[in-house]
């Protein structure tokens, strides 16, 4: 009965992340599909190679939080099993809603939608108090700051861009002045996301370890100004070379194809940042429920901060993404890419960097954000300033809906499904 649960369960999971994957990973390739940066067949194998190994690799931490951070473990301290169904529950949920998001071609968190079911399954349990009603409403009101923040940055660095290289009369000359900036701001901004994260992991950790042992005193800082400097110095030589290479004619046709596709290659490397992190951190979501459910299958105990489960539970998460990804994912890249307004490498770079300033800023005031409402809000804020009879306001609208609807319909559906599993 147990080895039947699991592999039900499993299934249901692997489900979530399928969903997970069809939606969410346009966040990290949308723009990039939309501006032409790589073809949505590139995309996908680039995004899925990124998103399964960030996923496998580090996407332990993210669940284990999501396991043990948010239920109230009060409501199942003398029922463990209860829990397990309430697990199942939020796993129904999320998929449901999920899928029905992605068939629409509509972009959700799909952080929101599991914290939707966890708190419509943990009312049915114990009530209107088991529900941390302060952090629901922090959560909505992410949904109208940081699309506005994110928004507003985009507005500036792509003025920037425009300012110091499009309107130039020397584009060519300009932009080889701004490369090396260009390539250092990208890294510093992503190296900040990305690898405090990944140095406190026991992968990396080892590595260090090794590093030292060999080398002497290796600190965490240091290989990661080494990692960057390397990555900084390849870029900046690789555009470069492009430059050298290209016809020295700057003329109105060629200087804008060449410095849109000098950008597009560093919107592929920011792409491939958000893959990598959104594979680290999103898998959580899908495969969180199914680490407590076989948690507490093999010990009848509540997991706690030291949950462990096998690593068989982070490749089918990744499976999920990568298959979901490659069958369905193009409704909603394409929504992202050009649903909105049609994009060039320039406009797409300065939505993801500005997605990227608005994540950083928001994590280190401690606040939750989606990066499907960051990436949206840039995306709209270039496409204000740069030709508002191209919005598409009707698909504005849709997005911002499915927003809003997807706490209160994840805890409804969560709810329902408790109440039905309880009856069996």
């Amino acid at each position: 009965m147990m080895v039947l649960l699991i592999i039900l369960t499993a299934i249901l999971a692997f489900y979530v992340a399928w969903n997970l994957g069809a939606n969410d990973v346009a966040n990290s390739m949308g723009t990039s599909v939309g501006s032409k940066a790589i073809t949505l067949h590139q995309a996908v194998i680039l995004a899925g190679i990124l998103e399964f190994t960030g996923a496998v690799v580090f996407g332990q931490y993210v669940a284990i939080t999501i396991a043990t951070k948010i239920v109230n473990p009060d409501l199942f301290a003398n029922n463990p099993t209860c829990l397990l169904w309430g697990m199942i529950a939020v796993l129904i949920s999320c998929g449901i809603w999920l899928q029905i998001a992605t068939s629409q071609g509509l972009p959700v968190a799909s952080s929101h939608a599991i914290i939707g079911a966890i708190a419509g399954m943990s009312f049915v349990q114990g009530g209107i108090r088991a529900v941390n009603w302060h952090n629901l409403a922090l959560i909505s009101l992410t949904w109208i700051i940081t699309p506005l923040i994110s928004g507003l940055i985009a507005i500036i660095f792509y003025r920037l861009i425009q300012q110091g290289i499009l309107l130039q009369k020397d584009t060519l000359a300009q932009l080889k002045e701004w490369i090396p900036w260009l390539a250092f701001l990208l890294f510093s901004i992503f190296g900040i996301i990305v690898f405090p994260t990944l140095f406190q992991t026991p992968f990396l950790q080892q590595i260090i370890l090794l590093l030292s042992h060999h080398f002497g005193v290796f600190p965490e800082h240091d290989l990661g100004l080494i990692l960057g400097g390397i990555a900084i110095f390849s870029l900046t030589i690789n555009t470069w070379n492009l430059l050298y290479t290209a016809s020295p004619e700057n003329n109105d046709n060629f200087a804008p194809k060449i410095v849109e596709k000098v950008l597009g290659r560093f919107q592929v490397v920011s792409a491939a940042f958000v893959a990598f992190a959104h594979g680290s951190n999103d898998v959580g979501n899908a495969i969180a429920p199914l680490a407590v459910i076989v948690y507490i299958l093999r010990t009848n105990h509540l997991p706690n901060g030291s949950l462990t489960f096998p690593s068989w539970i982070l490749i089918l998460g990744g499976l999920g993404i990568v298959t979901g990804l490659a069958l369905q994912g193009k409704k909603v890249i394409t929504t992202v890419g050009e649903g909105i307004i049609p994009l060039q490498p320039s406009k797409g770079f300065s939505a993801e960097i500005a997605t990227a300033i608005t994540i950083l800023i928001a994590s280190k005031l401690g606040f939750p954000v989606s990066t499907s409402h960051t990436l949206i809000g840039s995306v709209v804020g270039i496409g204000l300033i740069q030709n508002q009879e191209k919005l598409q306001f009707e698909t504005i609208k849709s997005i911002i809906l499915a927003w809003f609807v997807t706490l209160p319909i994840t805890a409804i559906i969560g709810a329902i499904s408790f109440l039905i599993l309880g009856l069996f």
